[in-house]
């Protein structure tokens, strides 16, 4: 969730794509290939960290090749009188449960989860819905993924003004 609206211009959109290439580069490599001072960078990428356009800097893992090759997204139907909280509490202490949301539509949250194979998404299903608070659940098995949680297009898009 962002702290406040960010707005982008060419150099943070060239920063965050060289940073989204090379996660492990420095402040200084930074400055040299971007052509901008130092302090400059640093500025920039303070501002960025601070206003939460930039949530961290781990690495990227890919839960397929640690061992979860099965991916499915899950929408729970919840009782209202536990609330979103509490069952969101619930989602956070199963490590399979990648991201969860608030929807609009027939359910209430979903979410995207992975599983080792599809016994183990059924051990998983029944973890999530073990929980009192959750009335339903509906899953949907990914088959392949198209297109890869992404945010460089959106970056260009924005520091470019469309």
């Amino acid at each position: 969730m962002a702290i406040q609206d960010v707005q982008l211009d060419a150099l943070d959109a060239r920063l965050l794509a060289l940073l989204h290439a090379e996660p492990r580069i420095g402040v200084l490599e930074l400055s040299r290939r971007l052509a901008v001072a130092r302090g400059t960078v640093q500025a920039r990428l303070d501002k960025l960290i601070a206003r939460g356009a930039i949530r961290g800097f781990g690495p990227d893992v890919a839960p397929d090749v640690i061992g979860f090759g099965v991916t499915s997204f899950v929408t729970l139907e919840i009782s209202q009188r536990y609330g979103h909280d509490a069952v969101a509490a619930h989602l956070a202490e199963i490590p399979e449960v990648l991201e969860a949301h608030t929807i609009t539509g027939t359910g209430d949250i979903l979410c995207r989860i992975v599983a080792r194979s599809n016994a183990d998404l059924q051990r998983v299903i029944d973890q999530i819905v073990g929980y009192e608070g959750i009335v339903r659940a509906s899953t949907i098995i990914a088959l392949a993924e198209l297109i890869p949680y992404r945010v460089l297009p959106l970056v260009r898009s924005a520091a470019s003004g469309a």
